[in-house]
């Protein structure tokens, strides 16, 4: 039966493993198939005047909202392609209410999407993959869309967020940004005045190199402090949106035409970030870091197109995305954390790797020029460097060697190149110990940061005590004794499901108040939740008649505290201990010396009360826990599993000490599995199970019925709460 029940348990969830994984990789292979399959005529797409025909024959109307779809089509490919690895809130809310319309607009709109990119040349692959894209993203979807509701209808612990679906559709809109197709400028708003240029630090190329600062650094204070796995799918996102679109350029041909191949430098990056994003690939990640960034900074202040493009052309906004993801990418990655800081190790495994690189360029530029293809990878076969370096560099590069093979000449400029390959080596070396500084700064800005916030922090906190002025009022308003839970929920931040459910329940003065339930049944969670340890998600709690969120230190001046698992400074002696409790509720002398006094005949420690504690037996120092929590007279006394791994002895005089304390018009609240304890100590008890509260009796009324408190409790939690297919784990 045993085999049986965890067969059960570990069986895969089909539904999920086909929309999860084998949907999302039709997605992913349709849309990919998709950017090699046709021919696109898109640099041609320029907005016309009015709402003219343009060269496709489509109006700008319906050009204008198909570059829209376009643009929310890849967008919403991507998101939903990496929501089958990641997963948190803000990713989950847009795949569930936000990628269906965006589906069904590229559906309405697809003859014209096709007719503006394809012309009517090789349009049915298009539209084949179009379909089974689109398709798969609808199902994606729907199925995200229908399994919230699901949850929502049928599991009561699973409640509405309406708020978190604004957030969810701004980041939504800041997303497009990254998946913005280069052509989208050029057909939605046209060329511009051609006197602007994006070259020879013009007004216009400023603006553009202190975007490629601002960015980053934008980027970098939305996700500092986010988790792990939430940058990482953020950075990986930007990076394929950014790759998506340089891809544009390229179609089924240039698989026959090598020359063709992006190979450029900065090129590179773009498909070795989002690699190294995917499977973790560190060493080769550094090649991006210390070459690729340093090449991406100088493509940008020294552009290398042509005079005349129109800012708004399709070749400006490939060659700037392109450089600017090149750039500040691999910086931001390290920033984050995603990637560890460099040592020499990845240092020397980067040059490892830009020589192989270099190696390839190099060979590939020769052979491809001498066999009339116009080629120049990294710019290391021509003078585009030695032209703006001076008449010396262009004297070294007139030194060639040739090798004849064949028909073919192949020229090498053996001295440019060689110089070419550690001058960059160096540059490297030296970009790193740029890096090095700026990330010093960087440490420096978050520690002095840390510490405005504790500053800040303590002041806050310092500012929430209540003056000896207003704790003298408190005490002659003589507060009664109340503790009183008002539809409390809670929910922890790395759960989908709430650990305590509208609970409700009050305890008045004098009552001694037991609560009870099996392990994870949410016990832990409510006290913490009282005594302020925890926020608390949903409803509210009351102590002595004040509100635990707007009365904080005033409510924790009133209760004390015992919890399971206690850490006292077991290099103190138990009586030093007490007192520096004692000092922090701010208790006179006199006062604090008589009920230390008396708890310690209660106790019998007045002999070992000036041992340190880390002496002390665990009965003991649970006594000592005790003692503290009752210095300052608390009147809502709370314990957590008080009596465990007590002897006899000790376990009567806390029974004894907590009678006491009830008799004098506090409370007293306890959770225990000691049912038999419960039953002759308490007047009440709740119990707890799966974060729902059971019932609330009152303990005579049980034995009224006819049963054990320990008979009631077994049928109230259901004989089967052993069964691991009952347990969610959803409590603490």
């Amino acid at each position: 039966m045993e085999r049986v029940l965890t067969k059960v348990k570990h069986r895969p969830d089909v539904p999920k493993l086909i929309f999860d994984r084998l949907l999302v990789f039709v997605l992913i292979g349709a849309f990919a198939a998709k950017l090699f399959s046709y021919k696109s005529f898109a640099e041609s797409i320029v907005r016309v005047s009015g709402d003219a025909v343009n060269a496709a024959g489509v109006s700008q109307g319906v050009t204008t909202l198909c570059m829209v779809a376009i643009l929310l089509g890849i967008a919403s490919t991507l998101l939903l392609s990496l929501r089958g690895f990641f997963s948190f809130k803000s990713l989950d809310t847009i795949c569930r209410y936000f990628t269906l319309p965006c589906y069904i607009l590229n559906f309405c709109l697809l003859p014209d999407i096709s007719q503006l990119l394809t012309r009517g040349e090789n349009d049915k692959a298009f539209l084949v993959f179009c379909i089974v894209e689109y398709s798969a993203g609808l199902l994606l979807s729907v199925y995200h869309l229908t399994r919230r509701i699901y949850r929502l209808i049928f599991d009561r612990a699973v409640k509405p967020d309406l708020r978190s679906i604004p957030a969810a559709f701004g980041i939504f809109l800041l997303l497009l940004i990254a998946a913005l197709p280069p052509y989208f400028m050029q057909a939605v708003f046209g060329f511009t005045n051609p006197l602007y240029q994006f070259k020879d630090i013009t007004p216009e190329h400023r603006i553009a190199i202190y975007l490629i600062i601002i960015v980053p650094f934008a980027l970098y204070f939305a996700l500092r402090g986010k988790k792990p796995e939430t940058v990482r799918c953020v950075l990986t996102y930007i990076s394929l949106a950014v790759l998506v679109g340089f891809l544009e350029g390229y179609d089924y041909t240039n698989f026959a035409k090598p020359w063709t191949w992006p190979f450029h430098l900065c090129n590179t990056a773009l498909f070795i970030i989002p690699l190294c994003l995917i499977f973790q690939l560190k060493r080769l990640f550094y090649f991006t870091y210390f070459i690729n960034v340093l090449g991406a900074l100088l493509a940008m202040l020294m552009p290398n197109y042509g005079d005349g493009l129109n800012i708004m052309s399709m070749e400006i906004y490939t060659f700037w995305y392109n450089h600017m993801i090149a750039f500040f990418m691999p910086l931001l990655i390290v920033a984050l954390h995603v990637f560890e800081r460099p040592k020499i190790r990845q240092f020397l495994w980067s040059m490892v790797w830009f020589a192989g690189y270099f190696v390839i360029a190099l060979t590939f530029n020769v052979v491809f020029t001498s066999q009339g293809h116009s080629v120049d990878y990294f710019f290391i076969n021509t003078t585009f460097i030695a032209e703006k370096l001076g008449a010396w560099a262009e004297n070294i590069f007139k030194v060639t060697s040739s090798i004849h093979l064949g028909s073919y000449v192949y020229t090498f400029h053996p001295i440019y190149q060689t110089i070419f390959f550690f001058a960059y080596v160096l540059l490297g070396l030296g970009v790193w110990f740029v890096y090095s500084e700026f990330f010093r700064i960087a440490d420096n800005h978050i520690a002095l940061h840390k510490k405005l916030k504790v500053i800040k922090q303590y002041e806050y906190a310092h500012s929430s005590v209540p003056t000896a002025e207003v704790r003298r009022k408190m005490m002659e308003q003589n507060l009664k004794a109340s503790l009183e839970l008002k539809h409390f929920s809670k929910k922890y931040a790395s759960s989908a499901n709430y650990s305590v459910i509208d609970a409700s329940f009050r305890v008045e003065a004098g009552e001694i108040f037991g609560f009870l339930g099996p392990n994870g049944a949410g016990k832990s969670t409510i006290i913490k939740s009282i005594v302020g340890i925890q926020q608390i998600t949903d409803g509210a709690i009351e102590v002595c008649g004040m509100d635990v969120k707007a009365n904080a230190v005033a409510c924790k001046f009133n209760i004390g505290y015992v919890p399971d698992h206690y850490a006292l400074y077991e290099k103190l002696s138990g009586r030093e201990y007490i007192n520096y409790i004692a000092d922090i509720y701010e208790i006179g002398k006199e006062e604090r010396d008589a009920r230390i006094d008396k708890y310690l005949r209660i106790f019998e420690m007045q002999g070992s009360i000036d041992q340190q504690i880390r002496t002390y037996s665990h009965g003991m120092k649970q006594k000592v826990a005790i003692m503290a929590a009752l210095v300052h007279d608390p009147k809502v006394w709370i314990l957590d599993e008080p009596l465990t791994g007590l002897d006899p002895n000790s376990i009567y005089q806390v029974k004894e000490c907590m009678r006491t304390h009830a008799a004098e018009g506090n409370i007293v609240f306890f959770s225990s599995h000691l049912i038999d304890i419960v039953e002759k100590l308490c007047g009440r008890i709740a119990i707890i199970k799966h974060g729902r509260i059971r019932c609330v009796k009152e303990v005579s009324e049980i034995e009224n019925s006819g049963k054990t408190l320990e008979e009631f409790y077994l049928d109230v939690i259901g004989d089967n709460s052993g069964d691991p297919r009952t347990q969610t784990g959803d409590g603490k």
